[in-house]
């Protein structure tokens, strides 16, 4: 007979949890990462599409994790973080007959940070830098929708940032929380901005809406390392693909909406403040045409991942077509 006033254990063996011990011990040294790649060298990219099948379209997006530097001490904490986006577009769908009327499209962005996207956790309600991003993400599409194909209709694009770049090294140790980024504080918004509208226009493109072309996000940051390989012998170089972390001071970053088949910006966002570059490294031209330039190369290299997305995506859906049909 079973004792009732006793809480019995689970039929099945466990064993006690083991905890792994925090990177901010005092038992690890754990040193700023440094870049490994050439200052015109963009990580690896994943780009798939048609992922809810629920929505019109939808996309995920994934950057490469950057190379970490070795712990003495092995922990589960990743020394520097990486970009994972999903988008999902609903629509277009007609407005609700109280609405207005509008001869083209209404355009609804919506961008939103889960709660685990970053090291120091994030509300469940959008705060002013989530709107903030969608305004700039509202502003990159809208200039390749052909609104004209949808009078009084409605599109909605949500994008959740699943991880989202750190904006400077995240140790907590007094003599790193000195080195203070000196163009801004909010420097990973850049890198989650030109992962969104990529994602974004992959998923509107999934979605069978009417644009001119395809748009892509880029970005380009002028940094003091000198010691990048392949860079120029100066303090000041301009790189690609920026990862924040890896870097103690970076003077400007731009990040942009680039259409390649017209040579045309949609979206310009720079933050920083734009030092006067050497000679040898500027050839002349201005440091601002330079970062910009940096930007849209950074863009048509990604283009080259999301048309091949995208590609795949339309063979898969003809495929499927014939099958049925």
């Amino acid at each position: 007979m079973t004792d009732r006033r006793r809480i019995n254990g689970p039929i099945g063996v466990t064993s006690s949890p083991v905890f792994v011990p925090s990177l901010t011990s005092s038992n690890l040294q754990v040193s700023r990462p440094a870049r490994s790649r050439a200052p015109a060298e963009l990580r690896k990219l994943f780009l798939k599409t048609g992922l809810t099948p629920s929505a019109s379209g939808s996309a995920y997006l994934e950057l490469e994790q950057s190379t970490a530097l070795s712990v003495e001490s092995a922990s589960f904490n990743s020394i520097t973080s990486t970009l994972k986006l999903t988008c999902t577009v609903h629509g277009p769908r007609p407005l609700p007959r109280s609405a207005p009327f509008t001869p083209n499209v209404s355009l609804s962005t919506t961008i939103k940070f889960a709660p685990f996207a970053a090291r120091e956790r994030r509300g469940y309600i959008r705060d002013a830098s989530e709107r903030d991003l969608a305004v700039h993400l509202e502003t990159a599409l809208r200039g390749v929708v052909i609104g004209e194909r949808w009078p009084k209709s409605g599109v909605e694009i949500v994008v959740t940032v699943l991880e989202g770049e750190d904006d400077a090294w995240w140790s907590t140790e007094a003599k790193v929380r000195e080195e203070v980024m000196e163009m801004s504080s909010a420097s990973g918004m850049l890198s989650v901005l030109a992962g969104c509208i990529t994602v974004a226009s992959a998923a509107m493109v999934d979605a069978g809406l009417d644009c001119i072309d395809i748009v892509t996000g880029g970005v380009a940051a002028i940094v003091r390392q000198p010691s990048l390989p392949g860079g120029n012998d100066s303090q000041l170089n301009i790189i690609l693909d920026p990862n924040f972390s890896e870097h103690k001071v970076v003077l400007a970053a731009c990040v942009i909406g680039y259409i390649q088949s017209r040579d045309e910006i949609t979206e310009l966002w720079m933050k920083g403040s734009i030092p006067a570059l050497p000679h040898s490294l500027t050839g002349g031209q201005s440091a601002v045409t330079l970062l910009i330039d940096g930007a849209v190369q950074a863009a048509a290299a990604t283009r080259t991942v999301l048309a091949e997305a995208v590609r795949e995506s339309i063979e898969l859906k003809t495929q499927s077509e014939k099958l049925l049909g």
